[in-house]
């Protein structure tokens, strides 16, 4: 019997113990999840040496200044719809004040595919009207046009023209193909009814790499780099007779046919925090006095016979669309990271 009792005592003492350590872990209620809020805003600056788009300065190879503001709505943690304003100097052979640019698209990712779909809106207030070898009409310019001796009456010395907006859009579709944390890939297409508000279409298409060095290459210091490039080609259509060499060329009285060219660039960035310092270098395949007849370049004075062509009959050689180096310092933040 004592050992009967003894044995339940044990028993006893064991179960009490094991009541305790389960008491002793009673799971303890989790706390809700943070809510989720869809609203983000995006917002930067920059200031550069030289703006340059699609291999071509905007800004006559002076400094420009940008920025941006980007309100955007996350449907779920893959799919973002945005707006944006942005805004930059430039310095066009019609002398519009600036660029603003109005957009929006849808931004859908899977898996190591990022997609952006959307419309671009190019807008260039301020602009004059001067030359033509077209009409007023198709020049939108009214009944004051010049039509003198290139270099009186506003007109440049060098015979070029302008219409007074160079308004347009484009609507575009992108992917970025994230390979791993330090390589990913891009492709890009963007087409515009009416690039540069020439009476052309426009289309350009580009591939993109671009690589980033692990967090550890500059120790513990927070900076950041990465090298990338890209290589695109812009084709262009016939332009409208505003923009036609008739007096010259009858077969082009009603338009030229654009330049299509490739363009490529290069460079090296540096980050910290919300900095970004890019180095980079740009080209495109346009000869100057192609590059030239695409621009209307005002600031054109060298001609040479070389240069002479059915779409550049004057001879006359732009710098616009060379070799270029470009230095950018921006800054760009979002609401949701920077602002909390």
């Amino acid at each position: 019997m004592k050992k009967v009792a003894l044995l339940a005592t044990a028993l006893a003492m064991v179960s009490g113990s094991a009541l305790a350590a389960d008491m002793a872990v009673k799971a303890v209620k989790a706390p809700p999840p943070a809510a989720f809020d869809p609203w983000d805003v995006a917002f930067g600056s920059a200031i550069m040496n030289d703006y340059i788009f699609r291999g071509v300065t905007q800004s006559n190879h002076k400094p420009s200044v940008a920025a941006y503001f980007e309100p955007r709505y996350n449907i779920n943690k893959d799919t973002q719809l945005y707006v944006g304003l942005a805004g930059e100097s430039i310095s066009f052979a019609n002398r519009a004040a600036a660029e603003v640019d109005i957009y929006g698209g849808i931004r859908p990712t899977i898996g190591m595919f990022a997609f952006d779909f959307g419309v671009w809106g190019y807008l260039y207030p301020g602009g004059q009207c001067f030359g033509s070898q077209g009409t007023s009409v198709n020049g939108r310019c009214g009944g004051d046009i010049d039509f003198g001796v290139p270099g009186v009456g506003g007109l440049p010395i060098n015979g070029n023209f302008a219409k007074k907006s160079a308004s347009f859009y484009e609507g575009y579709a992108k992917v970025n193909i994230t390979l791993n944390d330090q390589f990913a890939v891009g492709l890009n297409e963007y087409y515009s009814p009416n690039f540069l508000n020439l009476g052309a279409w426009g289309n350009y298409a580009s591939i993109t790499g671009k690589w980033t060095a692990p967090s550890t290459t500059f120790g513990s210091s927070g900076v950041g780099m990465y090298i990338s490039g890209e290589f695109g080609r812009q084709w262009l259509g016939t332009s409208d007779a505003f923009y036609g060499t008739g007096a010259i060329n009858p077969a082009f009285a009603a338009g030229i046919p654009e330049p299509s060219y490739n363009t490529w660039n290069v460079g090296v960035g540096f980050t910290y925090k919300v900095f970004t310092l890019d180095l980079r270098y740009s080209d495109t395949n346009l000869s100057k006095g192609a590059c030239n007849a695409f621009t209307s370049d005002n600031t054109a004075t060298r001609a040479t016979v070389g240069s002479i062509s059915a779409i550049n009959p004057g001879g006359f050689e732009s710098n616009w669309c060379g070799a270029t180096g470009i230095v950018k310092l921006s800054a760009d933040l979002t609401a949701m990271t920077n602002l909390k």
